[in-house]
């Protein structure tokens, strides 16, 4: 692995949790009530959006693109927690049980991370940030498909792996945007 990916990510996962756990001081657990496929909507609203502005070259927002792929971790992560929480757990949890849930599925992102850059040798590098965002995209499109087939896939990945991708991807582009910054 590129000796600088193990840092670069665990920097950028570090804004994306510090957003997370202000946002539920701010708001408690309230997207716990979001069932998956709203979860769903949300990240690709967040991923069209970072399209949109890719291919018109502006934006009447001024919100950063950076911060559409931060929701793309974030709202991932909630995805992950929702799957793997009961049905009879309450909306609402504790910030600390937050912290550690969110750190949990980050650190199984952290091993799927350093299983694929090992394969691909850390082909994300040589990608651009537009590819990407396509291939979240598709992602989403993948996601939304298994939704409304009720979860059941025949020979495809399913949902976790689809939003453990999205994580990853979004993470890469991050990345790639601050070492541009740096750049400058």
């Amino acid at each position: 692995m590129h000796q600088n990916t193990a840092l670069q990510f665990r920097e950028v996962v570090a804004q994306c949790r510090s957003l997370f756990l202000k946002k539920t001081a701010d708001y408690g657990t309230a997207w716990r009530i979001l069932r998956l496929s709203s979860i769903t909507d949300q990240l690709y609203i967040k991923a069209m959006r970072i399209r949109s502005i890719q291919e018109k070259g502006a934006q009447k927002v001024a919100d950063p693109i950076e911060g559409e792929f931060v929701g793309l971790v974030n709202y991932s992560i909630m995805a992950l927690i929702q799957t793997n929480l009961s049905a009879d757990t309450p909306l609402e949890l504790p910030a600390e049980e937050v912290a550690i849930l969110y750190d949990q599925q980050i650190a199984v992102n952290f091993e799927l991370l350093e299983s694929k850059n090992h394969d691909y040798d850390e082909a994300w590098r040589m990608m651009r940030v537009s590819s990407m965002t396509d291939l979240i995209l598709q992602k989403l499109l993948r996601i939304k498909q298994i939704e409304d087939n009720e979860g059941k896939t025949l020979v495809s990945e399913g949902l976790e792996a689809n939003y453990r991708d999205i994580i990853n991807y979004a993470c890469f582009c991050l990345i790639r945007l601050m070492e541009d910054k740096q750049d400058i």
